[in-house]
């Protein structure tokens, strides 16, 4: 094990020519980063968790009431064990032909069996309450750490000027601010990590649950090797959109449909323009070129920039699932009107999660004809109800 320890803590890997970790303990007249802090963030993790439980109960719930979302989940399709096999067993879509199999089998017509089938999957899906919860939740978090991270951000010379997040490196001292702010976020990814398998489900699951590994990772991988500094830019910027997000998502549960568009526009601006543009033109400028000019490469430096990279890979896929919504939300607006809320269910299913589709309609029927019993194509659909979940 100490064999192991040496080889994985090697100072040739993680630190720049001739510098150590005894270089990097903390002293009376300086604190720096080190490995045994990253702990503080599972216990710190539990308790968010253990929070937002409690909000989502106490605080979102009664929101939720008082502007009329209820709790009540969709009908209860009636127990029948043979269409119950063929539901759990063999398909959730049957095709016509084992549907009028089914018919002749049971003396019941087609179309009451395609009802049957449309009520038992959305029996599964969770109540609009429930994900009003859970975006509420969000969004008071996000907006909190954007919040805290725009606050000690502009206090600090390498916001103005990013060279300073390399000058004297690593020889940088870890203010208490700092610590906070990198602990919280490291939590925060971590309980949501696990949250992630009780949350509701989504189809970009596997991406997420890609995005929240390399976001710990690279949270923990430059807090040890202390590139705190560029670390708080990528946070707060990453952070930017995801209140703008959570809000549409309430808005649209709610069924405030002119400013759930208006916020979708300004998400999908203030996404695009940060992850697209502010991004690669300033962070990867300073982390590749300017770290390179001042410091220079060595092994950690690149795995970073590897992982920053990985990044800005998951950040082009979902802005080009924002651009694809748009211009189909465009259109197919009735009238040659702007909304983002009509959209064919097979369009938004490229996006949203599975549990926040609308009934599927009976198979054989053409999609693009779906609509919604309020009116609208999509209701409660679109980007907003599954979300690209944009968490970073």
């Amino acid at each position: 094990m100490a064999g192991i320890l040496a080889w994985f803590w090697n100072e040739r890997f993680w630190l720049p020519h001739n510098v150590t970790w005894a270089d990097l303990k903390s002293t009376e007249e300086a604190t720096f980063p080190q490995a045994e802090d990253l702990y503080l963030a599972f216990p710190l993790a539990f308790c968010i968790f253990m929070v937002r439980l409690l909000f989502e109960r106490f605080v979102a719930k009664p929101c939720a009431i008082a502007l009329n979302i209820q709790a009540n989940g969709p009908q209860i399709a009636q127990p029948n064990a043979i269409l119950e096999k063929v539901f759990t067993a063999i398909t959730k879509h049957p095709d016509e032909k084992r549907l009028e199999g089914l018919s002749k089998q049971l003396d019941w017509d087609v179309r009451s069996i395609q009802r049957w089938f449309r009520q038992r999957c959305n029996q599964e899906k969770p109540s609009t309450l429930r994900k009003f919860c859970e975006s509420m939740w969000r969004f008071s978090f996000s907006l909190y750490v954007f919040t805290y991270g725009v606050r000690f951000l502009k206090k600090t010379p390498w916001l103005w000027n990013t060279r300073h997040c390399w000058y004297n490196y690593p020889y940088q001292p870890l203010t208490t601010d700092l610590h906070y702010y990198y602990i919280l976020e490291l939590s925060f990814y971590w309980s949501l990590m696990f949250s992630q398998f009780t949350d509701i489900k989504r189809k970009d699951f596997g991406i997420m649950f890609l995005h929240h590994l390399v976001a710990i990772f690279l949270i923990s991988f430059s807090y040890v090797n202390n590139m705190a500094r560029v670390g708080t830019l990528v946070l707060c910027l990453h952070d930017s959109a995801d209140v703008l997000l959570e809000a549409a998502k309430m808005a649209n549960y709610a069924k405030f449909q002119k400013i759930c568009d208006l916020l979708f526009v300004m998400f999908a601006m203030v996404f695009i323009t940060t992850r697209l543009g502010i991004f690669p033109l300033w962070v990867l400028n300073t982390t590749l070129f300017e770290s390179w000019e001042i410091v220079g490469p060595y092994p950690s430096w690149w795995v970073f920039n590897l992982l920053l990279l990985l990044i800005q890979g998951l950040n082009c896929f979902w802005s080009y699932l924002i651009v694809k919504i748009a211009c189909k939300a465009i259109s197919k607006g009735k009238a040659g009107k702007w909304n983002p809320l009509h959209v064919s269910k097979d369009d938004r299913s490229d996006i949203e999660s599975s549990s926040d589709e609308e009934d599927s309609e009976p198979p054989g029927k053409n999609p693009h004809t779906a609509t919604t019993t309020n009116g609208t194509s999509g209701t409660n659909g679109y980007l907003l109800t599954g979300s690209c979940s944009v968490d970073d």
